[in-house]
């Protein structure tokens, strides 16, 4: 490839789970008296779109157009998040607010670039407020090029089979960001993205490349998928089709924070396929988002032009 698709009219639903995280950064100069723990001296607060925003706004930047179908609480956590998907461009976010939960907030501490401890604050959806969004799916589904779902195993995702089922009888590819050890619920998606160890929880371990294959495509058809992009870290990434194994390493540089490196790769995927690119180029340019977006701290986007300039590449 010489030259990117332009990603313009490429428009992508994004349904998940979705999160706001949160840095604590500043320094550490002494150990508290309570306990044998360090002290951090809070010195600056950062607030970005986590989960299913994340994907959300790696699509935004790219050029693309985004929109966002979501469940948060009726709390800060959620206005906050809520008005920092409005700066983007692109992007147009549904949020429904749920009385009952709290919005999922992943609280991150850090010094000098080391995290030093990360606290979590969820509470699953209720039924009626997930019965709600698939009828906003419904609708929204038909506009939409690409389908991502994306799993965080929070609850929001609830009714993914139906979801799959629609957008497949509608003839949209689906992509799916997997979680947990039952993948069953993603049976007939287009794609299928898990991690080196997400996959290694589901399919158990291998010895060898050959034994990863044989497992791969026994879970493709299984799952009836049209394919499996298994990302494998500093082994770059590995796609499963039909008979076929096509295998992109990754480029070497330095990883500074792999999270949301999962976001950025189903994000990139989508907008590629949904500017007419074939998947094996949407592999390519998905890994090479990658290796850009782990060089950043905490979640992070990556722009259509990081990309040409990486690859060197024509606009």
């Amino acid at each position: 490839m010489t030259k990117l698709p332009k990603f313009d009219r490429a428009k992508i639903l994004v349904v998940g789970d979705v999160m706001l995280d949160r840095y604590w950064f500043g320094d550490v100069s002494r150990i508290s008296p309570e306990a044998p723990v360090p002290v951090l001296k809070v010195e600056h607060v950062d607030e970005r779109p986590g989960g299913a925003a994340n994907v959300a706004r790696n699509i935004a930047a790219l050029g693309a157009h985004a929109t966002l179908l979501s469940v948060v609480g009726n709390d800060e956590a959620g206005a906050c998040l809520e008005r920092l998907l409005k700066e983007h461009r692109n992007l147009s976010a549904l949020l429904h607010r749920d009385s009952t939960i709290s919005t999922i907030i992943k609280l991150r501490a850090i010094a000098r670039h080391q995290q030093l401890l990360r606290i979590d604050f969820e509470t699953p959806p209720s039924h009626e407020v997930l019965h709600t969004a698939l009828e906003d799916y419904r609708s929204q589904m038909p506009q939409a090029d690409v389908v991502i779902l994306s799993d965080y195993g929070k609850g929001g995702l609830a009714h993914i089979a139906e979801m799959i089922r629609l957008a497949r009888a509608a003839n949209k590819p689906v992509l799916v960001d997997p979680k947990g050890d039952d993948y069953a619920r993603y049976r007939g998606a287009t794609l299928l993205t898990p991690n080196r160890s997400e996959f290694r929880e589901v399919a158990g371990t291998w010895k060898d490349e050959s034994e990863l294959s044989n497992k791969a495509e026994k879970l493709r058809a299984e799952l009836q998928l049209d394919a499996l992009l298994v990302t494998r870290s500093e082994e770059g990434m590995s796609l499963f089709r039909a008979n076929e194994v096509l295998h992109e390493p990754t480029q070497t540089r330095e990883v500074f924070d792999v999270s949301g490196a999962g976001d950025t790769v189903i994000a990139t995927l989508a907008v590629m396929m949904a500017s007419g690119a074939g998947l094996l180029d949407a592999m390519r340019i998905a890994n090479r988002a990658a290796g850009i977006v782990v060089g950043k701290l905490g979640t992070a986007v990556v722009s259509r032009n990081e990309i040409i300039q990486d690859m060197g590449l024509a606009d």
